[in-house]
């Protein structure tokens, strides 16, 4: 079983196999039947077709990619929370802003860990708790858009969550083809 405890090697084992495959430009079947599923029909598609192995993969390939899109994201957004949480003034303003981002950041780690062990179970080909990972990501999301509580810097991670939510409910989708 091989484990992605390190989200280089992640990103970089998913670069070298996205670089490998030749898209087509039509929507197949199986992305049309799972994005129809999802609240976001076009988002899905752009999504999926953002990486150019989706024309030509099968269910197991397509949890692949949908699983590995929601680490991305949760890990840019988690080094992007970092990043804010070292830029000097933003948070001296606001102590509840610090307090926030550190939240989001806790639940971003834990959204990724989801994703490291939806990835092992691919590897592992035990799909049963598939949709529980994906659910695990959007619980964060929904974690870090609680831990703003309304202020005002709610918008500064109101996307970032947003588009979380919308791949792990993808990632959900797909999950249950393995039901």
């Amino acid at each position: 079983m091989t484990s992605f405890s390190s989200p280089r090697l992640a990103l970089l084992c998913f670069v070298f196999i996205a670089l490998s495959v030749d898209p087509s430009s039509a929507a197949t079947e199986m992305v049309k039947r799972v994005c129809d599923k999802t609240s976001d029909y076009r988002y899905c598609v752009a999504a999926l077709y953002s990486d150019p192995r989706t024309p030509n993969a099968d269910a197991y390939f397509l949890a692949y990619i949908s699983f590995g899109l929601a680490y991305l994201n949760a890990t840019h957004t988690r080094d992007h929370i970092s990043g804010l949480l070292r830029s000097p003034g933003l948070t001296d303003r606001s102590p509840g802003l610090t307090s926030s981002l550190q939240s989001c950041s806790r639940h971003y780690a834990a959204a990724i860990a989801k994703f490291e062990s939806a990835y092992n179970d691919l590897n592992s080909e035990t799909f049963s708790d598939l949709a529980g990972y994906s659910g695990g990501g959007a619980n964060a999301a929904e974690d870090c858009d609680r831990a703003f509580g309304g202020s005002a810097y709610a918008p500064l991670m109101a996307g970032r969550n947003r588009d979380l939510k919308r791949l792990s409910e993808i990632c959900t989708v797909v999950s249950k083809l393995f039901t």
